[in-house]
């Protein structure tokens, strides 16, 4: 399976793509002037204590206060603050290195934050999750420090390995290699891609997170509040952080400062990769060549379309996601219902697991399957779900099908859902309504075609259209009607009508009489 990365930069920022296998399975936009990351740390003031809801509120610079629960706290918070006292106070004895620093008694998990925090008080907090909606950012004080083997927890000597690694021999041996080199006092959590590597991988991407606590003690030490403290990698690099392996084939940036920075950052931890960075410097815009602007146009809009005719709608309300799956006309290949309403099923599970991470859908997604009367239809639908979200970076819960074909998700949520406006203003009406993505008229065109000729055996069959469409299709010596000639042997008569919108047309059989397509 290729994996390609396209980084396109624009005035405000970065568009960011991921395709495998020339599919797009995600997208991120890069806002310049974004800031409060998830695993950004500042250095905040506790502005209100609310033992009610055992929280407090944390001024982070964010127009509304960022909210931290006591169970967010983590046992070693009074550590925490007692190290960000010494160093504010810039006390000689304070250091980086937390070997002479004495750990403090852990809290009690079911004490009150009022015995905590108290209002005015300074306090590193880390944020893990982004404002969403009319919600500030939400906190943790268990500082976490990720590289690409492993993640560094200051105030803990605890070495946890990922639960995706099952072999003993190997997790025991990961654990003895990360236990001889780890600084004292700093906690290690071991990820996934480490199993196999060996100790001079691990040694240096534990260096450089050593070496990223050391650049943030320094910064704290004459930090105001508000103040960044320590960053997290930009959107781009986190991707290749997390999932830079054997199967990357490219990654594409259009601009120089782009390009140097990525190259730093791919020479830093792999540097046998640094052959896969491309730099485009074409006339046409990258995310034109590579075919992403007509993917974003067809899987962002409220109607997805399955493989084999099928489709989903998807609609978002504040608490929850709700998709339906529906077979539509063209999918009946199958003479037994049941047969039909397994297989689109299965084609939408692939297509759900794929709009859950491209849009970074969170919270609880409700999906009513196409109903299926055999209890080992529906297990194997849960079952290819599961399958078809292995690879999901995200914390997800999925249940089994319900007797009425609903399916129950729940997805880790952690920054605002993507979004991106599929529908046009109206060239004809110049507002007042919309239309769908001009861009996949030809493509609904030629799908429907395939249909008629295949489907519903016509004969002859015209196609009343647009002037614009009809260029499209006729221009050229070998153009698009000709090639239609070639597929089905058969010659469209193709009719200019400029009462026509640019997105409208109409099929005509042999009688002159339109043709529905549902």
């Amino acid at each position: 399976m290729s994996t390609e990365l396209f980084i396109n930069s624009t005035q405000k920022g970065e568009r960011i793509a991921l395709l495998k296998d020339r599919r797009l399975v995600e997208c991120h936009y890069e806002d310049n002037a974004q800031r409060f990351t998830v695993g950004d740390i500042y250095l905040g003031t506790v502005k209100k204590v609310v033992p009610g809801l055992n929280a407090a509120f944390i001024d982070i610079g964010y127009e509304k206060d960022a909210f931290l629960h006591y169970l967010d706290l983590g046992p070693q918070i009074r550590s925490l603050l007692k190290y960000v006292k010494l160093v504010r106070s810039n006390n000689p004895k304070s250091s980086p290195r937390l070997n002479q620093f004495a750990l403090e008694k852990d809290i009690d998990k079911n004490g009150k934050i009022s015995q905590v925090l108290s209002k005015n008080q300074q306090i590193l907090v880390q944020v893990v999750k982004e404002p969403i909606s009319s919600k500030g950012p939400r906190l943790s004080c268990e500082l976490s420090i990720a590289g690409r083997y492993i993640v560094l927890v200051p105030f803990s000597n605890v070495i946890s390995v990922s639960k995706k690694i099952v072999q003993k021999e190997e997790r025991q041996r990961l654990v003895r290699l990360l236990t001889s080199i780890k600084p004292d006092k700093m906690g290690i959590i071991i990820r996934t891609v480490a199993e196999g590597k060996d100790v001079a991988e691990l040694d240096k991407d534990l260096r450089n997170l050593v070496k990223k606590w050391e650049d943030g003690f320094k910064v704290l030490k004459t930090a105001k509040p508000r103040d960044r403290v320590i960053g997290e990698l930009d959107r781009a690099s986190s991707i290749l952080r997390d999932m830079l392996n054997e199967s990357f084939d490219s990654v594409t940036v259009d601009t120089k400062e782009i390009y140097d920075e990525i190259k730093s950052y791919i020479r830093s931890i792999a540097p046998d990769k640094e052959k896969i960075l491309k730099l485009h410097q074409g006339k046409t815009k990258l995310f034109e060549v590579a075919g992403i602007e007509k993917q974003l146009k067809s899987l962002f809009g409220k109607s997805v379309s399955l493989p084999g005719g099928g489709y989903l709608i998807i609609e978002h309300t504040e608490a929850l996601h709700v998709i339906d799956v529906n077979s539509g006309n063209k999918s009946n290949t199958e003479t037994d219902q049941e047969q039909t309403a397994l297989n689109v099923n299965i084609e939408a599970a692939k297509e759900i697991a794929r709009q859950l991470r491209l849009r970074d859908m969170g919270g609880i997604i409700v999906v009513d399957f196409i109903d299926m009367k055999k209890s080992d239809n529906r297990r194997i639908i849960y079952e290819r779900m599961k399958e078809e979200m292995k690879d999901e970076r995200s914390k997800f819960v999925i249940l089994p099908l319900s007797k009425f074909g609903l399916m129950q998700i729940t997805r880790q949520r952690v920054r605002p859902e993507m979004n991106i406006a599929t529908m046009e203003t109206c060239p004809t009406c110049n507002g007042t309504g919309k239309i769908t993505a001009s861009i996949l008229v030809s493509d609904m065109i030629e799908t429907n075609l395939e249909y008629i000729f295949n489907k519903q055996n016509e004969k002859k069959v015209a196609i009343v259209a647009h002037p614009y469409l009809h260029a499209y299709f006729t221009q050229g010596f070998i153009s698009r009607r000709v090639k239609w000639y070639l597929k089905y042997k058969k010659w469209v008569h193709i009719e200019k009508d400029t009462s026509l919108g640019v997105t409208q047309y109409k099929f005509l059989n042999q009688l002159g009489e339109e043709i529905e397509i549902v």
